[in-house]
């Protein structure tokens, strides 16, 4: 306790000083009071006692102070000490305290910027209840299962097929009525786009599918009307849905009378029930929808690819994600164990097994925080590569105010030595300068914080730039944001002040005490150790700015190729806008003739060259793909090619040039209608429950060969030195025997190679097909702007029926802008941090050849006195500048080459060394070197000799 009270006494007196002062002197006149008199009784006169009192009590000053020691927190008095010093010091020298503070201001603020990016992207707690008990189910196998359907929204990362988090939903079902492990269990599926109409026009929404223990599951919660439920999940149950809170707010006003109210989803009838809670968006991290419904809609609110299958009961379709909530005390090991046992029971022992013993079908849970990353996975390597860059600009910042404290300490060796000869250790000296230090760097980072919160709005803005839909992310400062920010302030200081601290404690106190310290040849030698670490500094500062400046340099050449390269098609004035039939009730026979009325009616509109319509737009980023059997190849050997159906005179609209054979005529569509009638009557006879089943015809119609033409990619692999036009291919041979109607695909012609998917993709071996009966995105060549007919396209299509709503209204040229959102946004950044970077570096190499200027006046005084011209001495400053500039070039270029070869992922047709590359950012660097050498230069040819000696 006694140590405890010592603590809170000195404590206290750290707010009552003076008094303790006043005390203290009291205390100390009386002693000597008492030992002058003692002294006087044993004969001395006054002033004698009085020295003699002063000699027997020892130093006064050493007392005090001692007791000052004693009483108070030393440390902290001393801190404050420092501070106040530091403020007064650098309120002698704003300029100084303004360039540094806002050196480290850009560099602090934009490195806290960026981590709030990759904070929200990939650090944040998902928006889930007690997230660290969640899992979600993935598994992996040595083959693939053999299923009747399969779909990926893009939840996992499982890009490399190593594992895979799709499930069926009676594996769902049969898990959570059977699971001791887990409190809940969730499926969810989507968002995919429906007809959304009841609240204004028909219009695309997004909507998530649900099972009815979701909401528990997860623990999100709804701010009107109540979540989904298990009752929901009913066949029978009415049909229900719960709006996600911004599009409550987007489409409905926030109007609390929406919960209650029917509207029709592809035209089911559904009632609103809920609206959920602000927070919560999707468990996905950067996935978003406008609304949820139940598993059950999926019967009747379907896509149009998932065919006349019951996804529902279909153990062999895997479409769900599943999360599960653990119980308290249950471990993941012990939930995986039984979970796979019931896995294995569906999978392998059922009676149509989807694997075999041999496949070795594995079960694995994973934390949801790790595995539904299939949106972060997407930009995580844009965000790692800015970051390093900005990292980068931090350094080059610290480097900068660091040589501006090293140039700024010549001025105050002289300060420094006196207080050295008067006693103040070098760990005071040390720590004197490192606060100063420190306490630029806390004012950089609290003006950091305002550049932080600007550059997360302009970030923001930036990033929604390209894409259809608001960013996907919240942005916003947390408590990591803000541990990042002082964490990357307090070693900033530490890192600007450490070197210089050093370096002047150690200083020689003789040459520093005399009157003119920069004529003695101690002088000199310290002099000559900051010029040397001023070069270094510089050096550095130049190296780190050439990493930045080809990484950047790369990218723009990356996006250049890009944007610049011949997808096979012309790209300008095509007005791009999809339109799904189906989702308005329309049948295949309907969908055909709606087309091609549609066509005709665009046709007609004055400025459009040519109109036609594909199920998918080149550019997109979809494509679709399809296995054939070529005629005379061995069994079951089938050929896998990207397949694209498409309507009348595409191949005229799109400008694709058709090197052999013919396009589509109107009677290939008859033909692949008729086709595709027969297939769908083969597949809903042979379905279980069928009418038709029992009374299966002995003999099935074969219908004509389904026209195709194929790509010159096409032709090559599969017929090298052949001509397909008018050969046969047969459908995919499966191990299980074939049934329904083998048509088979008959070439009709042969088109030039186009990029299908996206422009990084190398062109695929392609089949075009004739489309029926699907949704279908319409292209419009015209010969003006496109965007002007966007008004007379809506009236033209509401005319023919005010149930079907337009989507991803665009022109093909801003689809192709849209797919190159991250190379542009990487572009971009990657371009302001390397000038930002660069202009640091040259403000370090033109304070250092301005401080070498000012330290060597009298020098180049007497050089010009001895007859020096002015522009030798303008060629003395320019060279040593170039040779700093060089030399940070040398290494910066040796550094270059090995960073960049991390960044060849990113990179498109320009190698990471790229010679052009490497040689333009060098160019910029000796121009703009040259510039920030030109003022000291200039400086130093109008130094007046008479005046320098004088002064000297």
């Amino acid at each position: 306790m006694s140590r405890l009270r010592r603590i809170l006494s000195r404590f206290r007196n750290l707010f009552r000083n003076n008094r303790a002062e006043e005390e203290l002197a009291r205390e100390v006149a009386s002693h000597l009071t008492l030992l002058a008199d003692d002294f006087e009784r044993r004969g001395m006169s006054p002033e004698e006692a009085r020295l003699a009192a002063k000699r027997a009590y020892g130093g006064v000053e050493q007392a005090k102070q001692a007791d000052r020691d004693e009483r108070s927190l030393l440390w902290i008095e001393q801190t404050v000490q420092d501070l106040r010093y530091a403020l007064r010091m650098l309120a002698r020298s704003p300029g100084f305290a303004t360039v540094a503070i806002l050196t480290l201001a850009l560099g602090i603020g934009a490195n806290s910027a960026i981590f709030s990016v990759i904070d929200a992207a990939m650090l944040r707690s998902l928006p889930a209840e007690d997230p660290q008990r969640l899992v979600i189910f993935s598994w992996s196998s040595h083959h693939k299962p053999k299923l009747s359907g399969h779909s990926d929204y893009g939840d996992c990362d499982d890009d490399v097929r190593a594992r895979d988090c799709s499930v069926s939903v009676p594996f769902y079902e049969a898990l959570r009525s059977r699971t001791a492990t887990f409190s809940g269990v969730a499926a969810f599926a989507g968002p995919r786009d429906v007809s959304f109409s009841g609240n204004g026009p028909a219009n695309i929404a997004r909507g998530e599918y649900v099972s009815g223990d979701y909401f528990s599951t997860v623990g999100a919660k709804t701010i009107l009307g109540r979540p989904l439920g298990l009752a929901d999940d009913a066949p029978t149950a009415s049909p229900a849905i719960v709006l996600d809170y911004g599009y409550w707010q987007r489409a409905f006003g926030a109007d609390p009378s929406a919960v209650g109210r029917t509207v029709r989803l592809d035209n089911v009838d559904v009632a609103i029930v809920g609206v959920t809670e602000p927070g919560f968006t999707s468990l996905t991290p950067g996935k978003s929808q406008d609304f949820f419904m139940p598993l059950s809609l999926a019967a009747r609110v379907r896509g149009e690819w998932w065919g006349t299958g019951d996804r529902l009961a279909d153990p062999a379709s895997f479409w769900v994600v599943l999360a599960g909530r653990l119980k308290p005390g249950v471990s993941i090991e012990q939930a995986q164990a039984e979970a796979t046992t019931l896995f294995h029971a569906e999978v392998l022992h059922a009676a149509k097994p989807i694997f075999s013993e041999g496949d070795a079908p594995a079960l694995r849970l994973l934390p949801a925080q790790e595995a539904l990353n299939g949106e972060t996975r997407q930009i995580a390597a844009m965000l790692e590569l800015i970051m390093t860059a900005v990292g980068f600009v931090l350094l080059i910042a610290c480097a900068n105010v660091t040589g501006l404290i090293l140039a700024r300490s010549a001025n105050r060796q002289k300060e420094l030595a006196v207080r050295q000869a008067l006693g103040a250790g070098r760990a005071r000296i040390v720590r004197q300068l490192v606060t100063e230090s420190l306490l630029l760097a806390t004012c950089g980072g609290a003006l950091g914080i305002l550049v932080a919160v600007w550059g997360v709005h302009a970030l923001t803005r930036l990033m929604s730039i390209g894409l259809d839909r608001p960013f996907p992310f919240v942005i916003a400062p947390d408590w990591r944001v803000l541990a990042f920010t002082s964490g990357v302030t307090f070693a900033t200081g530490i890192l600007c002040g450490l070197a210089p601290s050093f370096r002047s404690a150690r200083a020689d106190l003789t040459p520093s005490l005399r009157e003119n310290a920069s004529s003695n040849s101690g002088g000199a030698s310290q002099s000559g150790w900051r010029v040397r670490a001023g070069d270094a500094l510089v050096v550095a500062q130049v190296a780190l700015s050439i990493v930045v400046l080809v990484g950047a340099g790369l990218l723009v050449r990356t996006l250049h190729n890009l944007q610049t390269l011949d997808p096979g098609f012309d790209t300008q004035n095509v007005l791009l806008f999809g339109i799904n039939p189906s989702l308005a009730g329309y049948k295949d026979r309907q969908t055909v003739e709606l087309y091609r009325q549609l066509q005709e009616r665009f046709e007609a509109l004055p400025g459009v060259v040519s109109a036609s319509y594909s199920e998918t737009p080149l550019l997109s980023g979809g494509w679709s793909a399809n296995s054939v059997h070529l005629d005379g190849a061995p069994p079951k050997s089938n050929v896998n090619a990207a397949t694209l159906r498409v309507g009348l005179d595409f191949f005229r609209t799109m400008r694709i040039p058709v090197l052999a054979g013919r396009v589509f005529t109107p009677a290939d569509f008859d033909s692949a209608e008729a086709t595709n009638a027969v297939v769908n009557a083969a597949k809903e006879a042979a379905a279980p429950g069928s009418p038709a089943t029992a009374a299966k015809p002995q003999t099935e119609p074969q219908p004509a060969p389904e026209p195709v033409l194929v790509n010159q990619a096409f032709a090559r692999k599969f017929f090298p030195n052949q001509n397909p036009v008018g050969r046969h291919m047969g459908n995919m041979q499966r191990d299980d025997p074939a049934t329904g109607p083998q048509s088979g695909y008959l070439i009709v012609g042969i088109a030039g190679d186009t990029k299908y998917a996206r422009l990084r993709r190398d062109i695929m071996p392609t089949m075009f097909l004739p489309l029926v009966g699907n949704s279908a995105y319409f292209e419009l060549r015209t010969s003006g702007d496109p965007t002007a007919l966007m008004q007379q396209v809506r009236a033209i299509v509401s005319q023919a029926d005010n149930n079907l709503p337009l989507f991803d209204v665009r022109t093909q040229t801003q689809q192709i802008e849209q797919m190159l959102y991250q190379e542009r946004l990487m572009s971009r950044l990657s371009s302001f941090f390397a000038v930002l970077a660069l202009i640091l570096a040259c403000i370090g190499l033109y304070g250092l050849l301005s401080y070498e200027v000012a330290r060597r006046t009298r020098e180049l005084g007497i050089r010009m006195a001895l007859g020096a011209q002015r522009r030798e001495l303008m060629r003395l400053v320019v060279r040593r500048g170039l040779v700093l500039a060089l030399a940070g070039a040398i290494i910066g270029i040796g550094t270059a080459i090995a960073v960049t070869r991390l960044m060849a992922a990113l990179l498109y047709s320009v190698r990471p060394y790229d010679p052009a590359t490497f040689g333009g950012v060098c160019i910029l660097l000796v121009l703009v070197a040259l510039a920030a050498c030109s003022i000291p230069a200039r400086r130093a040819m109008r130094i007046n000799p008479m005046v320098a000696l004088r002064d000297e």
